[in-house]
């Protein structure tokens, strides 16, 4: 197959799948249109409002006020350590110590692992150091501090 005719085959499959594209993006809008009415509601305002109250967002309609049925059950968090009240110290657990390697083999800064699990920077830099993650600093030599440069 020649260059020409790769590049006349690509440019017909480029032209199919805008046409898929345009075909999918029309039953899209189609089922979406439908949505409203396939949930027995008679205008859109009013799923939208179902939408809201069943994602608990928005005011809750009159009707939702007073019902008093069984709560919805959240999604599970994923396990984090318990943030601890303003003034108050956090428990650092091996749990933590094995969440903050996790995160700093991961990528992430200090700053992040901090706030994901609820604990202060210094005592991320603290594990970090317990669990060998830093480098130590370099100690300056003592004679390059007690002379001054010379220019």
């Amino acid at each position: 197959m020649s260059f020409i005719d790769q590049i006349a085959e690509l440019t017909k499959a480029k032209a199919k799948l805008a046409q898929a594209e345009a075909k999918l993006a029309a039953d899209r809008v189609s089922a979406l249109s439908k949505l409203p009415a396939d949930y027995g509601y008679a205008n859109l305002n009013d799923f939208i409002k179902a939408l809201k109250d069943a994602a608990g967002k928005g005011g809750k309609s009159k009707a939702a006020k007073g019902a008093k049925g069984p709560k919805a059950a959240k999604a599970p968090k994923a396990a984090k350590a318990p943030k601890a009240a303003k003034g108050k110290r956090a428990k650092i657990t091996p749990e933590v110590k094995a969440e903050v390697k996790a995160m700093v083999d991961a990528g992430k800064t200090g700053q992040e692992i901090a706030k994901a699990l609820g604990i202060s920077a210094p005592s991320v830099q603290n594990i970090k150091k317990e669990l060998g993650l830093v480098k130590a600093r370099a100690a300056a030599p003592a004679a390059a501090e007690a002379a001054p440069a010379q220019v």
